[in-house]
């Protein structure tokens, strides 16, 4: 099934600076960036996968998976989803598409930091590449203002039935 971006862009640049009441907000404990990430690529994507521990899905606040809140949880899911769900591949900036994500790590350690999702793939540069974000709530944001010392493009692929 194809990957919906005007959807996922669109559901972005609405709660960008607001929160779907649907949805808990994490801000005040670790961060809500992942969580408005996959808020968005269900937006575009219209499929959860319900498989416990490994799947991709919200119910509640305390019935969800690790993946829709987790940076390198969603990573993971989107890489190796075989089944129901969106499915991605880490891919170069050039590559990027509106309705991506771009991960990024501010430090020196094994995980990845930030989720944002991409609203305009611009030339495909960290300065024409625009993304929305929730933590530090952020619309149409230049990719070349954060700080990261690296960067992980996510280009999603399809999406599983």
């Amino acid at each position: 099934m194809e990957y919906n971006r005007a959807a996922a862009v669109a559901y972005a640049k609405r709660w960008a600076y607001g929160r779907n009441p649907a949805y808990y907000d994490f801000s005040d404990i670790g961060g809500d960036c992942t969580n408005f990430a996959s808020q968005c690529i269900y937006a575009g994507s219209g499929v959860m996968n319900y498989t416990p521990t490994y799947g991709w899905y919200y119910i509640s606040v305390n019935d969800r998976a690790p993946a829709w809140t987790g940076v390198d949880e969603l990573y993971r899911f989107l890489t190796t989803n075989r089944g129901a769900g969106p499915r991605a591949v880490e891919t170069d900036l050039a590559q990027i598409r509106d309705g991506d994500i771009i991960q990024l790590k501010f430090k020196e350690r094994e995980r990845f930091d930030h989720t944002p999702v991409v609203v305009d793939a611009g030339n495909g540069t960290p300065d024409g590449i625009l993304v929305a974000a929730h933590s530090n709530d952020s619309d149409c944001r230049p990719l070349s203002t954060y700080r990261y010392i690296e960067i992980r493009p996510l280009h999603i692929t399809d999406v599983g039935e």
